[in-house]
């Protein structure tokens, strides 16, 4: 899988009726994980998303989900760019030059979904993401 540079929207609790709106608009395929699929069902949180992708037919990537309990989100400051894919040495290369002089959040390692993910502001103020796809057992 070739790496993707794409945004990633942060919502207050409707990241679906807005993942489906996108998906009237542009078309394409549409899959959303919810906080629930990952461990956290019976919760308050457990039917929002913990992530949507919509891929479209024209070539278009767009991520979104709804922030996370205690996260305060803010409209206007809800986005960050999102470099993901398998190459490992290629990504993890970016995340050190993109962190570097920057704020980590969430440091670069594995997570519940067994991908490999980080969140940063890098030193211009931009928030980053990067997710390492890893092989599924």
């Amino acid at each position: 899988m070739a790496s993707r540079l794409n945004p990633y929207i942060s919502f207050g609790g409707d990241a679906r009726q807005a993942m489906e709106f996108y998906k009237e608009v542009f078309g394409g395929t549409l899959t959303l994980n919810t906080y629930g699929d990952f461990g956290q069902g019976g919760t308050p949180d457990a039917d929002k998303i913990m992530h949507g992708m919509l891929e479209t037919p024209s070539g278009f990537t767009l991520m979104g989900a709804d922030s996370p309990p205690g996260m305060e989100q803010t409209t206007g400051n809800n986005f960050s760019v999102s470099v993901s894919g398998d190459d490992d040495a290629d990504l993890r290369g970016y995340w050190e030059k993109l962190s570097a002089g920057g704020s980590v959040s969430v440091p670069l390692d594995k997570q519940m979904w067994g991908d490999v993910f980080g969140m940063c502001t890098d030193r211009f103020g931009i928030p980053w993401m990067v997710n390492i796809v890893q092989p599924k057992d």
